[in-house]
């Protein structure tokens, strides 16, 4: 069932930072009858105040052409597709590894993340102070942390140690600007905060099954468990991960669908192996993430980027229903009926990102799709248990895991694991899901694997991207340069 879950918000705050990221963002408007904080006491515009933290994931500098860049097309799963001329501005370098400060995609990121962790903070600070029902306040601000540590996980992902600002920010404090806004901290810091978020989200949050139908969408306890499971496996805290993992998988809201190949449909969204989607509808819709990946050509559908390599394709142990789920050849007869036609300009697009004009909600704008993006799923809980059980010396339990998505994928079981199974599995339940390449980094693959697949990747400098220079220009270069760059 699709999320009614509104993302129209009413509240813009002013800009606090010139990070050039916070357009459009959470603006209290004067009203003479009422306080701000007399018309946030109204629950119903409590809500919305935090669906205005929410909607900054429709946007096109969070989830749209420059992060499909920097996840997908960097990695072995994919190249940048669509024709040789259209370099789609910096896609190309993303391919080849040559990018550097001055792309555009690491600028789009960056300010995607800090719009949404600006409204977050001032959405906490009237949250925090608000007389509301203390069940529904304490479940709005878990929700706000939520998507908070998401987005600070993402920057950290990418960039190592960013600014942390976790406060409402005044922008004629300069003082405090420079200190905070333009101050990086370590990676390790950055960790933190988004270790505290998820802990505090996750006391406050109720289970999925808990909502709703109404606020199917929302952040739950289990998003926040899932999330903080990951943020630990990427730190390799083995025992915490291997823990919270087993929160998720223990609670009993979660399980796989019966077949991989509709996960990423619209007739999966929102099911049992969903922990967190951006919601996406007719009239809200997501910028440019469908549009970004569909086949190119005659019929034209949309910019024919980041298709999937071969390298991929040829990863696939034979009889593996995850290929045919993840890769859409060219030509077939697609899962709705379209013949995908040879006029095509790429031999391979990004099943999990095509959207059916024939089958599924579409209002013929390619630039929103009502397609929501699936960024925490069950399987990938899955895995993450098995990883880091394994790890801990739990083959057996790691074994049990993989099975479990082993039989979905029509597989025969193992009867033992090593650490090449875990990371191929993983490989294969999540290609072109925007994990590839920081799974490359983080498990020390990245050189070894992007060699194979012809691309140089340099130990010392790839294993992060360059903070934007338009921020290190901004910040009066007190944002000081990841090395290499």
């Amino acid at each position: 069932m699709k999320s009614i879950l509104k993302y129209n918000y009413l509240f813009l705050l002013t800009l606090f930072f010139s990070f050039s990221a916070c357009e459009d963002d959470l603006n209290i408007e004067p009203n003479t009858a009422l306080s701000e904080f007399d018309f946030l006491n109204n629950p119903e515009n409590a809500i919305n105040l935090v669906n205005g933290v929410y909607n900054k994931q429709l946007d096109y500098n969070m989830y749209s052409f420059s992060w499909i860049g920097i996840t997908s097309i960097t990695s072995d799963d994919a190249d940048k597709g669509s024709t040789t001329t259209d370099t789609g501005t910096d896609k190309h370098k993303m391919d080849n590894l040559t990018f550097d400060a001055t792309d555009i995609s690491f600028n789009d990121v960056w300010e995607g993340r800090y719009a949404g962790i600006y409204r977050a903070n001032n959405a906490l600070f009237y949250l925090e102070q608000l007389t509301i029902e203390a069940n529904l306040k304490n479940r709005l601000i878990g929700e706000v942390k939520f998507l908070r540590a998401l987005y600070y996980f993402d920057l950290v992902r990418c960039f190592g140690g960013v600014p942390l600002v976790t406060s409402k920010i005044d922008i004629n404090d300069t003082e405090t600007i420079n200190q905070v806004v333009f101050n990086r901290k370590s990676k390790e810091e950055t960790y933190t905060v988004i270790e505290t978020d998820l802990l505090d989200a996750i006391e406050r949050l109720p289970l999925k099954s808990q909502y709703s139908p109404n606020d199917l969408g929302r952040a739950t306890k289990g998003a926040a468990q899932a999330l903080l499971a990951k943020a630990y496996l990427y730190q390799t805290k083995w025992q915490l991960a291997y823990e919270m993992s087993g929160n998720v998988i223990n609670s009993g809201q979660y399980f796989l669908l019966a077949d991989y190949a509709k996960v990423w449909r619209e007739a999966g969204e929102n099911g049992s192996e969903s922990i967190y989607e951006v919601q996406a509808s007719l009239t809200n819709g997501l910028r440019d993430y469908t549009n970004v990946q569909g086949p190119r050509g005659t019929p034209d559908l949309g910019w024919g980027f980041n298709t999937p390599s071969l390298n991929l394709v040829n990863s696939y142990p034979a009889g593996d229903l995850r290929r045919a789920g993840t890769v859409m050849f060219v030509p077939s007869t697609l899962w709705d009926g379209f013949l995908a036609p040879i006029s095509w300009n790429n031999p391979r697009y990004n099943y999990k990102a095509y959207q059916s004009q024939i089958a599924e909600s579409w209002n013929g704008d390619k630039g929103n799709t009502a397609k929501n993006l699936r960024i925490l799923k069950y399987s990938d809980i899955l895995l993450i248990r098995a990883e880091s059980a394994f790890q801990l010396g739990f083959s057996g339990e790691a074994k049990d895991r993989l099975n479990e998505l082993r039989t979905r994928a029509g597989l025969p079981l193992y009867t033992n694991v090593d650490l090449s199974s875990v990371l191929n599995e993983r490989r294969w339940e999540m290609a072109m899901e925007h994990d590839r390449w920081f799974d490359l980094v983080r498990t020390g693959q990245a050189q070894s694997k992007m060699a194979l697949d012809g691309k140089t990747f340099i130990t010392g400098k790839h294993e992060f991207f360059p903070i934007p220079s338009d921020q290190i220009v901004a910040s009066g270069g007190r944002l000081i340069q990841n090395p290499g760059y």
